[in-house]
């Protein structure tokens, strides 16, 4: 497909990267502010689309998981957007704890500065 065709296409045709992963952002539903930044194998994808919750492809681990399978803290999925070339989406969900595993509503509650990292609170 090229790019063109892509971007004017209604057909959902995700371009996974070569270790057929797509970055997924993670977005609160209600208020926009980012939760969190996975990645998505097409088993995730198709689990997410299908249940309505969250997987995802843990690079680290190697496995596939579940947002939330052990804590609870699931991700419901509200709506998924894709961008112009299919290689990246924003999942919109509502969030049913922290979405950090430190605990935190989101995993970005830090801020760069000069002096190095700033908690936000």
């Amino acid at each position: 497909m090229t790019t063109d065709t892509v971007e004017t296409t209604d057909q959902f045709k995700p371009r996974f990267d070569e270790k057929g992963l797509i970055t997924a952002v993670c977005v609160d539903a209600d208020g926009g502010q980012v939760l969190m930044v996975a990645h998505m194998n097409e088993d995730a994808l198709k689990l997410t689309r299908d249940t309505g919750f969250a997987h995802f492809w843990s690079r680290s681990r190697g496995k596939l998981w579940k947002k939330g399978e052990t804590s609870g803290h699931v991700l419901r999925l509200v709506e998924m957007l894709v961008d112009c070339d299919q290689d990246c989406l924003v999942l919109r969900v509502d969030a049913a704890g922290p979405a950090c595993h430190t605990n935190a509503p989101t995993c970005f509650y830090r801020r760069v500065t000069s002096e190095g990292l700033e908690r936000i609170s």
